[in-house]
């Protein structure tokens, strides 16, 4: 295999340092171009560095024919952009062979979202008598009520939340910083937690993590997945809930409520503002759906 594995491991040292990427990110990058370097080999007979213009467009058709999705297109072509812009950068190839080339245009599509009836009875699912049940009803309070993504929620540490502030310190995508706001009703079930439940769960051992397992380990967040699906199941039969269902309905929520776009982009973490307006148009929808129930002549 031409494959320069030292080379691979500059630039996603060079991706990690510049923009602060999570390691899922990092070999999401290195799969993508570890699967183009064994194309180009077998196809042209070149190594990755070597890639011309027409082997680029030559393996997104390939990729066309396999019936790739267009999401996974434009991902895989981000990935050989900032490659051959790195390499560009470093002296190592003079010609970026992803010039003029561009990105499949995506769908638009809505995020899934739930009522605010659904949240009320998933958020009531939880047996709250027993340690489990509790730290579960603690952590779906906080996600609902923060929006927090759910590699954030996982991996808080007790110092990171103030009870007297009423917020939570969260590092998001890029190692940026952000603060968000808690509302009472979160902050309650989380001190109850805190005060009832996670000592019964250490058992005496000792971690920095808020929200930890029954072996004294911060939750993953497969676990807590987990957990959405069963509390789903009992409490919303047939409807598909997981953690990233709680992020959106916060975001919709709020807009339901009258909260300012820009406001809820600074609480998501989002970098750019167009991210979050996807979230006006299921607003939207919804402002539709009361029309048409209520007005006269809806």
């Amino acid at each position: 295999m031409i494959l320069n594995d030292t080379q691979l491991d500059a630039f996603c040292d060079a991706l990690w340092l510049e923009d602060g990427l999570s390691r899922n990110t990092l070999d999401s990058y290195r799969r993508d171009l570890i699967l183009f370097g064994v194309w180009l080999e077998r196809a042209a007979a070149r190594p990755l560095r070597d890639a011309q213009h027409g082997d680029i467009q030559a393996y997104l058709s390939h990729r066309y024919t396999q019936k790739t999705r267009a999401s996974s297109a434009a991902r895989l072509l981000s990935s050989l952009k900032r490659f051959y812009r790195y390499l560009v950068r470093t002296g190592d190839i003079k010609v970026d062979p992803t010039l003029r080339i561009d990105a499949p245009k995506l769908p638009r599509g809505l995020p899934k979202t739930i009522t605010e009836a659904d949240v009320e009875a998933l958020l009531n699912a939880p047996d709250v008598e027993t340690p489990i049940g509790l730290r579960d009803r603690a952590m779906l309070e906080v996600l609902y009520a923060s929006g927090l993504r759910v590699s954030e929620l996982v991996t808080l540490t007790a110092v990171q939340v103030s009870q007297d502030m009423g917020v939570v310190r969260v590092m998001g995508k890029g190692a940026k910083e952000r603060l968000v706001p808690l509302g009472e009703e979160s902050l309650s079930w989380l001190a109850r937690y805190q005060r009832e439940a996670r000592p019964v769960l250490l058992g005496g051992r000792v971690s920095d993590a808020l929200f930890v397992t029954s072996r004294a380990e911060a939750m993953t967040r497969q676990a807590f997945w987990y957990r959405i699906k069963h509390y789903a199941f009992l409490a919303t039969p047939g409807k598909h809930i997981s953690p990233h269902t709680l992020r959106h309905a916060f975001a919709t929520h709020l807009l339901n409520h009258g909260a300012d776009l820009r406001v809820v982009q600074l609480l998501l973490g989002h970098s750019d503002i167009s991210t979050t307006q996807i979230y006006t148009h299921v607003a939207r929808e919804r402002l539709k759906q009361l029309h048409s129930k209520h007005h006269p002549r809806g």
